[in-house]
């Protein structure tokens, strides 16, 4: 196969999975959002990069969103939001911080391949996509990539999704989120 044939084939493969997300529990992510006070994201790897890719587009929508780590990240609070983006649902780090959260009193969510798994036990809402583990054993889906690729570009997807849902709710649109842009670049 060419690389426009592979290329081909990612986006047939990532058509399947988006249809199979479910509108209802995408729709409580979206409410619980715009109910937080302030909304925090994790994830490892590459789930983390697109973790953080989502909480720029929430700055960019005057939202107060943190990526968890980060030297200018405040303290989680009672009203808060911590968004967990994890194929597995297992990562130890990760489950360390929904187990924190939900000591302090606030909300979790995850979006995870597992809603069985112990994040998506220790969440307030959980949001399964349907992707590929890094080992792909065990999966119901089928993919032509490695590892969780498939699940990482969902993920991606989803949050973009989340995002124009939000500007919908918001009267938001993209130039007024440029406004907001970085400017010392």
């Amino acid at each position: 196969m060419h690389t426009r044939q592979y290329a081909s084939e990612i986006v047939n493969e990532l058509t399947r999975t988006v249809d199979q997300i479910a509108e209802a529990e995408a729709e409580q992510l979206v409410a619980r959002i715009l109910e937080s006070k302030k909304v925090f994201v994790a994830g490892a790897g590459r789930s983390g990069l697109m973790v953080r890719a989502f909480a720029m587009r929430l700055m960019h929508m005057g939202l107060r969103a943190y990526v968890v780590g980060e030297t200018v990240t405040p303290n989680f609070e009672k009203d808060d939001l911590l968004i967990i983006g994890s194929g597995s649902g297992e990562t130890k780090s990760l489950v360390s911080m929904a187990t924190k959260a939900k000591s302090i009193g606030g909300a979790v969510a995850a979006v995870t391949i597992f809603p069985e798994s112990t994040i998506g036990q220790l969440a307030d809402l959980v949001i399964t996509l349907p992707g590929s583990p890094k080992d792909q054993a065990d999966s119901g889906t089928k993919t032509i990539q490695p590892m969780g690729s498939l699940f990482e570009q969902t993920l991606l997807l989803f949050y973009d999704a989340v995002i124009l849902r939000l500007m919908e709710k918001l009267g938001w649109d993209s130039q007024a989120m440029f406004g907001r842009h970085a400017n010392l670049e």
